[in-house]
């Protein structure tokens, strides 16, 4: 996205980005959130990076003292310097209680002294930027929404007339749904904060107006962390897109390229589908391994099961995970699904397809990946665009889902398969006394694939696929029975 010069950028690449550069200079904009939602930290920011530039800023305090003030930007370890702190506490004549007048409301007098001394230390100052911190406080002491917005109005053009950028912060704990500063601000930006009942709370914003200007909408994850926050953009697949040479993709089993029809195109997304232990991961492996072969770079998710365990259980089969982790060939990332954010996520995805140069991607599973999302409709859009943008990069995509149950009729927690262009799907059954396994391809949007229905096996040489089981009917519900005479295949069937 293009940025217009006359912007005064936050500093904070995420946040620049949703608001097409930053703030427009000379216009005020309000920045609101509840408590703990990281108002004064982006506030903050802001500053920090107007005086990198050397932009004059102010801040001015009516809530928090500036030692607080101070203490919070040195646990962030950051530098103010360059920006000016004002600290407007009560005139001491209206803190006693000897010189209170009795004709004259003291919020009259409060009211009119605090905006007086906002336009002195603004005068004296001659910022650039300017923040104001908050404005329930103002609001509390104009006690009515004709005074509060007279004095926000007056502060407005004031700074207007200075070419000052102001940033007025709301902890909305006044009381009152009033909207007097959206209709009054230039822009308004809304932080929002969810607790969920397990895991870390949950940040994240919006751009609910701004004038003239087109922005990214819709939620925008959010992260506070030492150093200050960071904003995540919500992926829009259709912005991202470039020229690849498609063809098929092999694997170094000729039974399991046939069963795939020949191999799996480039640019496209396969879903593997199966009960906990018939090899899901394992077969991602396989996907990996058969990638790096390629010479190509590799970047794997896993979400449900710990890295040291599953790189032990690869040197079991042959794969030496480790090795082509080394080799800078693959990303391996442990992710905790209880402290990722959905948009994060997808930040480290573009960033490993995009700088690492990943041509095949593996998230294993969508399980865990769900425990992020804020509910199932969230998660089949969010995918839809993770997908979407994984295939428009040329970029080979697996996932898995574990269904419930082991045996008979079982159900995916959530329902994706009509996104991915391939479905494979893996299956315990029971015959002479033995459990087996069986792995079959019910769907491929991108061509022709063997409708057969194949016995697999996982050993030290890895994972084997034997012939197709004609002589059994019933395969897929667990408990086959043997047939005298293979059925015929159709006409056509591969």
């Amino acid at each position: 996205m293009r940025f217009a010069t006359q912007k005064a950028a936050f500093g904070i690449p995420g946040l620049d980005d949703i608001t097409a550069g930053g703030l427009a200079r000379g216009r005020m904009f309000l920045l609101e959130g509840s408590p703990g939602t990281g108002k004064t930290t982006i506030a903050t920011q802001f500053l920090i990076e107007g005086a990198a530039r050397g932009e004059r800023g102010l801040y001015i305090t009516l809530s928090e003292t500036e030692e607080e003030f101070r203490a919070g930007a040195e646990s962030h370890g950051w530098d103010l310097n360059g920006i000016d702190i004002f600290e407007l506490i009560p005139p001491e004549n209206l803190l006693d209680e000897d010189q209170q007048q009795s004709l004259l409301y003291s919020s009259d007098l409060e009211l009119g002294e605090t905006t007086k001394r906002i336009f002195e230390v603004f005068g004296e100052v001659k910022p650039s930027r300017v923040v104001l911190d908050s404005l329930s406080e103002i609001l509390l002491l104009a006690q009515s929404p004709l005074r509060f917005r007279r004095q926000t109005l007056a502060i407005k053009h004031s700074f207007a007339r200075s070419g000052a950028t102001v940033l007025m912060l709301d902890d909305l704990t006044a009381g009152t749904a009033d909207k007097t500063m959206h209709s009054l601000a230039h822009g308004v930006i809304h932080l929002d904060e969810m607790s969920p009942d397990y895991g870390a709370e949950r940040r994240r914003m919006r751009i609910v107006k701004y004038r003239g200007q087109r922005y990214r909408g819709g939620y925008h994850d959010l992260i506070i962390d030492t150093g200050g926050a960071r904003v995540f953009p919500r992926l829009v697949s259709a912005e991202h897109k470039r020229e690849f040479q498609r063809g098929v993709i092999a694997t170094d089993s000729a039974e399991l390229n046939a069963l795939l029809g020949g191999g799996l195109d480039r640019g496209s997304s396969t879903l593997v589908l199966g009960p906990a232990g018939t090899g899901k991961s394992l077969l991602m492996l396989t996907f990996v391994a058969a990638a790096i072969e390629r010479g190509e770079n590799a970047a794997m998710f896993v979400f449900d099961e710990e890295l040291g365990l599953l790189f032990n259980r690869a040197r079991g089969l042959g794969i030496d995970l480790q090795g082509m982790v080394d080799g800078k060939k693959l990303v391996m990332e442990q992710v905790d699904a209880a402290e990722l954010t959905p948009g994060e996520f997808s930040e480290r995805v573009r960033h490993c397809v995009e700088i690492n140069e990943a041509r095949t991607v593996v998230i294993d599973s969508l399980n865990g990946y769900q425990a992020a999302m804020p509910g199932e409709q969230a998660l089949i859009l969010h995918m839809h665009e993770l997908l979407q943008y994984l295939n428009r990069q040329g970029t080979s995509t697996f996932l898995t889902v574990a269904q419930h149950g082991l045996v008979g009729d079982m159900r995916a927690p959530v329902d994706v398969t009509y996104l991915a262009d391939t479905v494979i799907l893996l299956r315990y059954f029971e015959a002479a006394g033995r459990v087996r396994r069986a792995i079959s391809v019910i769907k491929k949007r991108t061509g022709a694939h063997e409708d057969t229905i194949r016995e697999f096996r996982i050993d030290q040489r890895g994972i084997t696929l034997g012939d197709p089981l004609t002589n059994f009917h019933g395969v897929l519900r667990g408990v086959p029975s043997l047939i005298a005479e293979p059925v015929p295949a159709p006409r056509g069937a591969g």
